[in-house]
């Protein structure tokens, strides 16, 4: 199964992450609504504040996911509300000891730009050979490349466009548009011949929108109930239920819009007879008595392209007439030696 073909398109993951801010009913709820948008993930992050941040170095960051961390229990609730709902569960998996916990609830693992060079992360994660979203944030090329380099020795696997994809992501909350860079997603594509997509951070869906007219297979946008009065910074970036139902639509259009990239005429065009009358055949510009011998003089080209085709108007030119030829007459090849 190809987890990376979504219902409209590209696969569409709603993260919901910290949004709940430490509030499991919250989280519920959010889970909810999200369920409600139909979407084909609904994203987690999963952590404790001691496992992720040291209270050493960084007291005040340990101390901020101490308060938005949930419990085995309620992260495992949230879970089964997902996959009972036909939904797709996926966490960013933060803490080693929860990778086999949350193991069976996982279809697709994600790693966040942050643990892009947190190897020893990845290397549990390549072990249970389950397809990886890899955000790109914080990198340079080259340390992408070496990630997924890293990842593809890990396990072969990972050689497949199924089961590796490389989003194009800048880890700031909100972005500008000038940052959003989403034609970084066309280089990896050319680099890897792997899955893109893009990791979005800017306020509202013209960026996603976007970044599907330019390729995105993968759409990760962060999802909430609302903006207003939300003091954390994931919630200026997230899309609200209408927000998601929209996109989708816009979506749909984009693809439609996009259609096949094999260049053929089509019915429409045969069966209105456009090919014919819109092109230009080879047609005299004044009367041609027999005997004359052909030269620019005597010629236009016009619509319709019935008789000589326009394309043959230098193979024309030099022949001689072998009957009188009329001003705008149909031409055709036994007028001529």
């Amino acid at each position: 199964m190809n987890y990376f073909k979504g219902k409209v398109g590209p696969a569409l993951i709603a993260e919901i992450g910290g949004n709940h801010e430490g509030d499991f009913e919250y989280a519920k709820e959010l889970t909810q609504l999200a369920i409600s948008t139909d979407v084909d993930f609904i994203k987690f992050q999963l952590y404790t504040g001691d496992s992720l941040v040291s209270k050493i170095e960084s007291g005040s960051r340990n101390k901020h996911f101490k308060k938005f961390e949930l419990t085995k229990t309620q992260h495992l609730e949230l879970a089964q509300m997902v996959a009972d709902a036909g939904i797709n569960y996926m966490a960013s998996v933060w803490d080693l000891d929860m990778i086999d916990w949350i193991n069976d609830y996982m279809p697709v693992y994600k790693i966040g730009s942050g643990d892009l060079t947190a190897y020893p992360i990845i290397k549990k994660i390549t072990g249970k050979g389950k397809p990886i979203v890899l955000s790109t944030g914080l990198s340079t090329e080259r340390e992408v490349m070496d990630t997924i380099k890293y990842i593809q020795l890990n396990n072969q696997i990972y050689n497949s466009h199924e089961n590796l994809a490389i989003l194009q992501c800048t880890s700031m909350y909100p972005i500008k548009s000038n940052d959003a860079n989403l034609s970084v997603m066309q280089r990896f594509s050319t680099l890897t011949n792997l899955t893109v997509g893009y990791s979005d951070h800017t306020e509202g869906v013209d960026a996603l929108q976007i970044s599907v007219a330019m390729g995105a297979q993968i759409l990760e946008f962060h999802f909430t109930d609302s903006r207003e009065g939300k003091e954390f910074r994931d919630h200026k970036v997230s899309l609200i239920p209408d927000e998601v139902r929209m996109l989708k639509d816009r979506i749909k259009l984009i693809q439609t819009l996009k259609g096949r990239s094999k260049k053929e005429p089509l019915a429409i065009e045969i069966e209105n007879n456009h090919v014919q009358s819109f092109r230009r055949a080879i047609y005299p510009i004044i009367d041609i008595k027999k005997g004359t011998i052909i030269t620019p003089v005597h010629l236009t080209v016009l619509r319709p392209n019935n008789g000589i085709d326009a394309r043959d108007y230098y193979k024309l030119l030099g022949k001689k007439a072998t009957t009188n030829i009329r001003q705008h007459d149909q031409l055709d090849w036994t007028m001529f030696e």
